[in-house]
């Protein structure tokens, strides 16, 4: 608590407002404000007020054997591609390319996020095993029985994508969450979680299953603007990352 001290003078009564000599001086209280939350340097946002992930850059794709080439988008639409783009709903695509792009944030490429070619390994497989389960119906319980599922949940779809990192060995609910590695916003992912919902943002996407403040409205797993605000949720993210 901070400690309020008065001046020589004032403590005579000398200025307006002084107290005179022997008189015993009220406590006086302060009200600390709110912390700041700790935004680490160079951080990946984890709110927008636009909508728009629409990206026209260079995109590349890393083949199986490590080779970064250019990426040539597949010329068949799919039914998913149609609307938002990626593979069709309900899909558990295990040849989904992995996709790079420049720079130090993931974009939005055809439904599916390319991870930032900055980003450490651990954030590129996290993006790749997120991209896997996309356009998947959201299914209550899904994912947490096993981390294969023909659809997930909230907290499901989580698990699934930290699981891709190797950062986690069994699925965790929303509230198991809540407690989950470290506290405060992450340099490139952060989760959000309460008792009853979870999401994640990876290198500036949102990973969801709700359509909130998202214009496709659309349920399930999928990459997705930021929200404005994460209000109500608490916010963790894993150690180092």
């Amino acid at each position: 608590m901070a400690l309020l001290t008065l001046g020589a003078q004032d403590a005579w009564g000398s200025n307006p407002g002084g107290v005179a000599a022997g008189t015993p001086t009220p406590a006086k209280h302060t009200t600390k404000a709110p912390a700041k939350p700790i935004v680490p340097p160079g951080a990946a946002p984890i709110t927008s007020n636009s909508t728009n992930i629409a990206y026209h850059g260079p995109v590349y794709e890393r083949t199986p054997t490590g080779e970064v080439v250019p990426y040539v988008a597949p010329s068949t639409e799919t039914a998913e591609t149609a609307g938002t783009g990626g593979s069709a709903a309900g899909t558990l695509s295990a040849t989904k390319p992995e996709l790079l792009v420049p720079g130090n944030k993931a974009r939005y490429v055809e439904g599916l996020a390319a991870a930032p070619e900055s980003a450490p390994a651990v954030v590129q497989d996290i993006v790749w095993a997120a991209n896997q389960i996309v356009g998947l119906p959201y299914i209550y319980g899904g994912g947490h029985g096993s981390f294969v599922s023909p659809g997930y949940d909230c907290s499901g779809t989580v698990s699934y994508a930290l699981h891709g990192g190797s950062l986690l060995s069994q699925p965790e609910d929303s509230s198991e969450f809540m407690g989950w590695g470290s506290a405060g916003q992450g340099r490139w992912v952060t989760i959000f979680s309460n008792p009853e919902h979870a999401y994640m943002t990876v290198a500036g996407l949102r990973l969801d299953t709700s359509p909130a403040e998202d214009p496709t409205n659309r349920q399930g797993p999928r990459w997705r603007n930021l929200r404005h605000t994460n209000a109500s949720y608490l916010v963790r993210h894993p150690l180092g990352l």
